[in-house]
């Protein structure tokens, strides 16, 4: 063999790939990344999500990989960034600003959001049956509730006449948010305060003014970062003795009165289906929105007896849960 074919075959051998190892590599490389977008801290992978998509065969660290990017409202835009650049194959944003921003950062990435809002009212698809776009996911209607809940509340509280309001300031839907309670309570004839907190210092101050404010019960607004302080937010309540409902079910399972929303556990397993079929290569643009089906109405009546009052019988006969 001369010495030039030789060094060829040698060169050859050097880079051809091995019948093992590049099958490996091949597959670490090409296994898809699953990123998320959210606001406030990281909250724990739902097991209805997680369980969804290990029937459709993926798995993390085997067949798939989590990225998660979270933070403030303002620091969404870039985070979704960070996102793109890392070539994920799907993000998974929360409600209307996560998905914005996921939205602005691309075009071609699919993206599955979970919102409370009506998603073709805030702009995020054209249609809840043909989305369009990179663009579905799952609509809870979650602040589309607020006068189920208050005639709720007014159930509860029958001679209630004036409702404090909790929502956070810099969450980008708190005006039509407000709205829509406005409306729904002077429906009903009562006086509504709205308070603003969008931090421990501020959920503080709401809490310790609303016996001076002369309210006789508060409505908890829909807010990612609250979801991420059920626990503080349940205890202020408690401390100032105040009569509050909640969006979910959390919230009362850590010491609220009363939650009335939409089921999470069916939008975890709806998304984590959505997500399989995305990651096989399922179009967004032909994937319906889907809607909730499942509500829960849920009453702490520990809570309800360490306030000092009694929950109405009509109120515990169509509760889905009471915790005792």
């Amino acid at each position: 063999m001369r010495r030039r074919d030789f060094i060829t075959l040698l060169g050859g051998a050097a880079i051809a790939p091995s019948p093992l190892w590049p099958l490996a590599a091949r597959a670490q490389q090409a296994m898809p990344v699953v990123g998320f977008l959210s606001v406030g801290n990281r909250a724990p992978l739902a097991p209805e999500f997680l369980r969804a998509l290990g029937e459709s065969g993926f798995v993390e660290g085997r067949t798939m990989e989590f990225d998660f990017r979270w933070g403030a409202y303002d620091q969404l835009s870039a985070l979704a960034e960070e996102l793109v650049r890392r070539r994920v194959a799907v993000i998974r944003a929360g409600g209307p600003p996560t998905a914005r921003a996921a939205m602005m950062a691309t075009s071609t990435i699919p993206i599955v959001f979970r919102v409370g809002e009506d998603p073709v009212k805030e702009g995020l698809v054209a249609s809840l049956g043909r989305p369009g776009g990179n663009v579905t996911g799952f609509a809870g209607f979650a602040n589309q509730l607020v006068a189920k809940r208050l005639d709720l509340m007014r159930e509860l509280l029958p001679q209630a006449k004036a409702l404090g309001f909790l929502a956070n300031p810099i969450n980008p839907n708190i005006d039509p948010d407000t709205a829509d309670v406005r409306a729904a309570a002077e429906a009903l004839g009562l006086r509504l305060q709205v308070l603003t907190a969008s931090n421990e210092r501020e959920l503080k101050a709401a809490f310790a003014g609303f016996k001076q404010q002369r309210l006789d019960a508060m409505m908890v607004g829909v807010d990612p970062w609250y979801r991420t302080q059920t626990e503080l937010i349940a205890a202020l309540a408690a401390h100032n003795g105040v009569i509050a409902s909640y969006e979910r079910r959390s919230f009362a399972l850590v010491g609220g009165l009363m939650s009335y929303g939409t089921a999470p556990s069916e939008g975890e397993r709806l998304l984590g289906l959505y997500v399989a079929r995305l990651l096989r290569g399922a179009n967004p643009a032909d994937l319906p929105v889907q809607q909730a089906t499942k509500f829960e109405l849920v009453v702490n009546l520990k809570t309800a007896k360490a306030l000092g009052f009694d929950v109405p019988t009509s109120i515990l006969l169509r509760a889905n849960e009471v915790i005792e």
